[in-house]
C-alpha cells in the first residue's frame, strides 16, 4: 500500500488563471520544483493533478495544476491539504528525518528508561525543537541539539537523549 506525506494546504487562490497558493509544510519549497504530481486531499479521496507551473512568494508556493483553469475552479479547492507519494520525497541528507517518521517513534534517557513518545517537532529558527510527551501526561521540550539527541533510529522507533540539567 503507498504510503502519502501532506506538504502543505491550499489557503488561497493567486490571480485568474487558477493558480493555487499553498501554505507549504516542507523546509525546502524547492522541492515542489521536483514533482510533477500532486494528490489534494478531498474528504477520503485524493486527486492527482500533474503540476504545471511552481512560484514563490515570500514563504507560499504557487502552483499551477492541470485542469484547474480559473480562480472559480481553483477556489473549490481552498483549504484541502496537499500530498506527495513519500517515493517521490527523494534522497534524504544523511542525519535528517521525516517529522512523521519521528513521530512514531518512543523517547528513551541514556540509561534506557523511556521518557515518552514524540509527539510534535518545533522549528524555531535556530534549532529545531522536540515535544516528547511522558506517561504522566507532561510535555517536555528537548532542543534538537548534538548534546542532547544522542541517537535516532527510525527503523527501531527509538530516540536516545541525554537528560542534561535543567530540561526537566
Amino acid at each position: 500500500m503507498k504510503e502519502y506525506l501532506e506538504i502543505g494546504q491550499i489557503v488561497n487562490t493567486n490571480g485568474l488563471k487558477g493558480m493555487l497558493k499553498i501554505k507549504p509544510f516542507t523546509d525546502d519549497i524547492t522541492r515542489f520544483e521536483k514533482l510533477e504530481v500532486i494528490y489534494i486531499q478531498k474528504g477520503q479521496e485524493l486527486l492527482a493533478k500533474n503540476i504545471e507551473e511552481v512560484k514563490y512568494v515570500k514563504n507560499m508556493v504557487l502552483l499551477k495544476l492541470e485542469g484547474i483553469d480559473n480562480i472559480e475552479e481553483a477556489e473549490k479547492y481552498r483549504n484541502m491539504y496537499l500530498k506527495i507519494d513519500k517515493e517521490d520525497i527523494g534522497d534524504i541528507p544523511e542525519d535528517s528525518y521525516l517529522v512523521v517518521d519521528m513521530l512514531k517513534c518512543n523517547v528513551y534517557t541514556e540509561k534506557n528508561e523511556l521518557l515518552g513518545k514524540m509527539i510534535d517537532v518545533l522549528s524555531t529558527g535556530s534549532n529545531d525543537v522536540y515535544v516528547v510527551k511522558t506517561e504522566e501526561g507532561k510535555e517536555v521540550l528537548l532542543p534538537a541539539i548534538k548534546d542532547v539527541i544522542k541517537e535516532i533510529d527510525i527503523k527501531n522507533k527509538k530516540i536516545i537523549v541525554n537528560l542534561m540539567d535543567g530540561l526537566i
